[in-house]
């Protein structure tokens, strides 16, 4: 099964607060255990900028507007992600439960599954 990890947004990666150089680190070494394990390619998952760099395409029918970030609701916002490849959605809280601390204060890893071909037959 292939999910999507999602690390939620904070304060502190909205403002382009980057990690300290010991997360870094540790974020590195979790990344090799993780395609050691063949859970993640190489390449297979980044830090995103802070979502002033971003922008949105909003669709209305045949209209399109183009939204300049930042973006309200942090906590809903993306700051980066891994797309990995599991067993089941227990293997995959099992690897996030040893995974660092993304962010310097609390947050949130939120794990989704993704849609297989065989999920439309």
């Amino acid at each position: 099964m292939r999910v999507m990890v999602i690390v939620k947004a904070t304060t502190d990666s909205e403002q382009g607060t980057l990690p300290s150089p010991e997360l870094l680190e540790a974020m590195g070494k979790f990344n090799e255990q993780l395609i050691e394990a063949g859970i993640l390619a190489p390449g297979g998952g980044d830090g995103l900028k802070p979502s002033s760099a971003g922008k949105r395409v909003a669709f209305s029918g045949p209209d399109r507007r183009v939204v300049d970030g930042p973006f309200a609701a942090t906590d809903e916002l993306v700051a980066g992600f891994w797309l990995w490849t599991v067993k089941d959605m227990d293997e995959a809280v099992a690897w996030v439960m040893r995974c660092p601390n993304p962010m310097p204060g609390p947050s949130e890893i939120e794990i989704r599954p993704l849609y297989e071909m065989a999920d439309f037959q």
